[in-house]
């Protein structure tokens, strides 16, 4: 994946849904260039949102010698430019080119959501879920009745066995309670698609926030403590009550995340893949009726699964045990609160936001609730609303343009390949094989996805949201046993991101980051390339990182290496796990460079490739490298737009939780960290060898 958005928060979700989807570019910032508008109405932007320009000028430090920091070179005048606005954690490419789309859902929302005769099932759904989640005032009237029935049924739990149809039904609405279940291809029969059960239920983002001994996680687990504690109260229960069950759930939970895997176990595909029978899998949890579970949560009844994390269930179970039956209630009913409080009366709300967002990200603002709706409906109904997007922002010959960089860019692999003197001509037949059978994707899915028993009402948010969590919970179990429907989108159209699955062997590309400053009509060959080119390139490179590397061309998991050959992979990628843990990203914590091996492998790889690419381009149309534009050649271009992907002006306590829990590094790293390792940036900034960006040793993968 390009990116994974820097979550401001309702809680922690099941761990990287056991790639399903791999790969991001990291970080999601905000603030487009903002113009102030004339007044707007509610549920309606109160500023213009515009793109940064994909060749910014304005961005670049020319007092900075680019072979001694190209990032400063590139970006050094962009946190200056770009302040980080009260309602965002940082500021950077991804959130400007949000915002914009943001905007624009907006447009479509606020126009569907005024009603008429006229508007289309699908727009009915989306306006009317808008509506309702813009109606702060009929949300805070209600209180908590849309929730009670939940708070009772769980209030009326008499016996941990109760717990388990109940856990089905929390589950099945997207409360992550205990552990997780869902779907997934088989990794080693990518022509099936099983269940999978594996860790979760935790409230901090993963298991080291309970465990590390420093004095900020201490503080930052004294403010979970607190914070459920409080939203307890705000749900009835009496201060000192919920006080003593905010203790005895961080109890809880610690026993949870002390059993959990860590988020750089839980990227090697080999440690999460155990199918068992389910005869198996109930052994390890005796007592529990799990076909309950099944039944509750709409799962067919499986014969195996696949139990990514099998240390967990015994040890869960054993914490379920020795835990008294009020905490485990206690446990379920924060979170629930904790899923739905934006659904909920402000106070709620912003207690929710004040922790997940203000302590652990800094972010000193709830984002406005125009974006906050706009964008849960893109992620409730994302292929009804991406149907009306793609009609109006995306134009039909961008798919053409981007489908002709794909192929040159795959061309340039195969040409990469075949170059490779570290690599057997065994392995190199084998890797040209899966890089011809990689499908790609451009846009939009070819099929919408139907929404018709999606219950939709203008006057219920609460019940919208847990409705449609359940839609997709359902959609996504029916597929158990099902032939593997090759076409569908793990993202909706309007994202701004990309990805690259394994199981597939497919790479993604929505319509919504194939908009300026990433792709851009107007801009010449040398930007794009930089730019989308990059973005291309570290997808298809994915397909042979350290994860993607160990699938097949047909989406199994298979090792199709030679020892030796996977023997210089792994010096190869050790290099890199040296050169980007040696960065300090903020106070005294490195990032991980174990963690973000495959997006550092696939930004360094991608970069390769997409000018290997463009300089086949630039010689098939005559075009001459050393002309300049704005100042700059060809070459210098690219490498300023690739820069550019990542100027950033982030918050330290955002940066920290990112290093803590993503895949990705900084983006300052993830330029300079890039840089230094490509072939073709000496020559066209005329670094000599041994300067900071053309260091004597570095790093080479792909």
């Amino acid at each position: 994946m390009l990116l994974e958005w820097k979550n401001t928060g309702y809680g922690a979700g099941l761990a990287a849904a056991l790639l399903a989807v791999a790969g991001a570019w990291t970080a999601a910032s905000t603030a487009a260039v903002a113009q102030q508008a004339p007044p707007a109405q509610a549920g309606q932007p109160t500023q213009t949102y515009r793109p940064i320009p994909g060749f910014d000028t304005t961005s670049i430090d020319a007092a900075v010698n680019p072979c001694d920091d190209f990032y400063k070179f590139a970006c050094g005048k962009f946190a200056a430019n770009h302040p980080i606005p009260a309602d965002q954690p940082a500021v950077d490419q991804f959130y400007a080119l949000f915002n914009v789309n943001t905007q624009s859902l907006n447009g479509i929302l606020n126009k569907a959501a005024s009603g008429g005769a006229g508007r289309s099932a699908d727009e009915q759904k989306i306006g009317d879920y808008y509506k309702a989640c813009m109606d702060t005032s009929a949300i805070d009237a209600k209180g908590l009745a849309p929730v009670e029935p939940l708070l009772k049924e769980i209030d009326a739990v008499t016996e941990k066995g109760q717990m388990t149809p109940l856990i089905g039904k929390l589950q099945r609405m997207g409360v992550d309670v205990f552990f997780g279940y869902g779907q997934q291809q088989d990794l080693t029969d990518a022509t099936k698609q099983i269940a999978f059960i594996a860790q979760d239920g935790l409230g901090l983002p993963e298991k080291d926030y309970y465990l590390r001994t420093g004095a900020k996680d201490k503080t930052i687990r004294e403010q979970y403590v607190a914070h459920v504690a409080k939203m307890l109260t705000l749900s009835g229960t009496p201060a000192a009550e919920a006080q003593k069950n905010a203790d005895a759930i961080m109890t809880f939970e610690t026993a949870l995340a002390k059993a959990s895997m860590g988020v750089t176990e839980m990227r090697d595909p080999e440690k999460t893949y155990h199918l068992q029978t389910i005869q198996t899998f109930e052994a390890t949890i005796p007592g529990v009726d799990f076909a309950a579970f099944e039944d509750a949560i709409h799962s067919p009844r499986v014969a195996e699964l696949n139990n990514a994390t099998p240390q967990f269930f015994p040890a869960l179970l054993d914490a379920v045990n020795a835990t008294d039956l009020e905490t485990l209630k206690a446990y379920m009913r924060y979170h629930l609160l904790t899923t739905v409080a934006a659904r909920l009366p402000q106070p709620l709300d912003d207690e929710n936001f004040d922790f997940y967002g203000r302590k652990l990200r800094g972010q000193p603002e709830q984002a406005p609730r125009w974006k906050r709706c706009s964008n849960s409906v893109n992620a409730a109904l994302g292929e009804a609303l991406g149907k009306v997007y793609v009609q109006q922002y995306f134009a039909g010959d961008s798919k053409t343009r981007m489908l002709q960089m794909v192929h040159d860019i795959e061309q340039a692999m195969s040409n990469d390949i075949d170059q490779l003197s570290w690599m057997s001509e065994a392995t190199k037949t084998r890797a040209k094989e899966k890089l011809h059978l990689v499908a790609n994707k451009i846009g939009y899915p070819e099929k919408w996805r139907d929404y018709t028993k999606l219950e939709v009402k203008p006057d219920d948010a609460l019940g919208n949201s847990l409705r449609a969590n359940a839609f997709e919970n359902d959609r996504q179990l029916n597929k158990i046993g099902k032939p593997v429907d090759h076409e569908e989108w793990q993202m909706t159209p309007p994202t701004v991101n990309a990805y690259y699955d394994p199981s597939m062997n497919d790479i993604n590309f929505p319509a919504g980051i194939l908009q300026p400053a990433f792709y851009d009509p107007s801009q010449d060959d040398a930007v794009n390339y930089g730019h989308i080119g990059a973005v291309i390139g570290h997808e298809l490179t994915h397909g042979f990182d350290d994860q993607g590397r160990k699938f097949d061309g047909k989406g199994n998991l298979s090792d199709w290496w030679t020892a030796a050959d996977a023997k210089n992979f792994e010096t190869r990628t050790d290099c890199l796990v040296n050169e980007y843990g040696n960065f300090t990203a903020v106070d005294d914590v490195k990032v991980n460079g174990k963690l973000t091996l495959g997006e550092n492998t696939a930004d360094n790889g991608g970069l390769v490739l997409a000018y290997m690419a463009y300089l086949d381009r630039a010689k098939k149309e005559g075009v001459d490298l050393n002309a300049k534009k704005d100042g700059y050649t060809s070459p210098q271009r690219f490498y300023i737009a690739y820069a550019q992907n990542w100027c950033e002006n982030s918050r330290p306590e955002s940066v920290r939780a990112q290093v803590l829990t993503d895949p990705h590094s900084p983006d300052h790293f993830r330029a300079n960290g890039a840089i230094v390792n490509q072939p073709g940036f000496a020559a066209a900034f005329g670094c000599k060898k041994g300067t900071p960006m053309v260091p004597v040793n570095s790093c080479r993968v792909w």
